[in-house]
């Protein structure tokens, strides 16, 4: 069963990307033949600062490895490093409708947010779809804000492939495992979120771990002095209860028992997330010593994806009628 999933060089991963999906990405590895990818074309759909692309880009495959993404075990690799990903992504644009592209949700939103609207804004979900089909995916882990790409992807697919003949896996939504559900420290009506408006209710996977521990203290919770796991009445207790119970492996409604007031509580959840952050923060600091293993990790999961990219690439051509390279 092979599985892709990809995740953009943009802004830092915070404890709710490492709790509710990275720490899933770590397990899929050891149960499917699993390709990961960070994919800086879909971050260049709206103005970046190139040195800072670039930057991000490599630290985020650092990151990605310091959570425990194991290069021997998955393929890991860079977009714009396999050229078949823009091939393909131009093949797709040809075979999805502008009236599917124009229906995209997220265009709508980030068009609507952006002072400038690029065209690939517009077509990337075409390219998105090229990321998945490149492959020969089964199943691609998604969720509610990704399923309309997904379902675009399955259409051009079964489009193509009713066009053109037997060309692409169809590929499958899955649901990942439910994660931890982290919200804002100080609004925890929020999700936890890198696009805030302020960094104190937000832990970053690089944050000073003292600065940590001062959010923590400091995080939201009521006046009522009950520590007891529900969601409605209770959004800051819950929230660090989830949080403290993901850290741990235990349920949050049993580690509420263990509390009757919220200063421990808040004490027990700073120094498990410390705990948890402390030996990430020490393979990143590894490999951000020695540039030249990111950069080899990165070669060799770009050829391993290419091994694979380029002959579903050349099967698609051959399909749509190009001629073959000589």
């Amino acid at each position: 069963m092979r599985v892709f999933s990809g995740i953009q060089p943009t802004g830092s991963l915070h404890l709710g990307n490492l709790l509710g999906a990275v720490r899933n990405w770590v397990d899929i590895q050891h149960e499917s033949d699993a390709i990961f990818c960070v994919v800086d074309l879909h971050a260049i759909t709206l103005p970046q600062d190139p040195a800072t692309l670039r930057e991000a880009t490599v630290d985020l495959a650092r990151l990605l490895v310091a959570c425990g993404l194991d290069p021997e075990v998955c393929i890991l690799f860079v977009q714009g490093h396999v050229p078949a990903h823009t091939e393909l992504g131009w093949l797709m644009e040809c075979t999805a409708s502008f009236g599917e592209l124009r229906r995209m949700v997220q265009f709508k939103d980030k068009s609507d947010k952006a002072e400038f609207t690029s065209a690939a804004l517009f077509t990337y979900p075409a390219l998105q779809a090229a990321d998945i089909l490149l492959y020969d995916t089964n199943q691609v882990p998604v969720g509610e804000d990704q399923r309309q790409h997904l379902e675009l992807a399955r259409d051009v697919a079964l489009r193509f492939n009713h066009r053109y003949g037997d060309t692409f896996v169809v590929p499958e939504a899955v649901i990942p495992r439910a994660g931890a559900r982290v919200m804002d420290l100080q609004n925890p009506s929020n999700k936890m979120s890198k696009s805030a408006d302020s960094d104190s209710g937000t832990i970053y996977a690089l944050d000073d771990l003292k600065a940590v521990e001062r959010k923590i203290k400091r995080a939201v919770t009521d006046s009522d002095a009950e520590v007891r796991f529900d969601i409605a009445a209770k959004p800051g207790v819950s929230n660090l209860l989830s949080i403290l119970a993901a850290v741990t492996g235990r349920e949050p409604e049993a580690i509420a028992d263990d509390y009757e007031q919220y200063g421990p509580l808040k004490k027990d959840t700073a120094e498990a997330v410390v705990e948890f952050l402390r030996p990430i923060q020490a393979r990143h600091h590894e490999l951000a010593g020695d540039r030249a293993a990111t950069d080899e990790i990165l070669r060799r999961g770009a050829e391993k994806a290419s091994a694979i990219a380029v002959p579903v690439l050349d099967r698609a051509r051959h399909a749509i009628g190009l001629l073959a390279r000589t």
